[in-house]
């Protein structure tokens, strides 16, 4: 999956739950720059950060980051 997707899918799920870029930020500990980056497909999270960001979102690592 490219970073474009995966970043819609993090955006989608977290604007699903309401949750504000700075409370996402913090609770995954990560800078609002880097989620930002994340969301808009610049970059890519490092597997650590990949797995605090699906178990914020109370969903799988594979369904943000492995499938269509």
């Amino acid at each position: 999956m490219d970073a474009k997707k995966i970043g819609q899918k993090i955006k989608a799920l977290r604007e699903s739950k309401n949750i504000s870029r700075e409370k996402f930020a913090n609770s995954v500990n990560i800078s609002t720059s880097a989620l930002s980056m994340y969301e808009t497909g610049q970059r890519i999270p490092r597997d650590e950060v990949k797995l605090r960001i699906a178990r914020y979102l109370e969903t799988s690592i594979e369904n943000i980051f492995f499938t269509n």
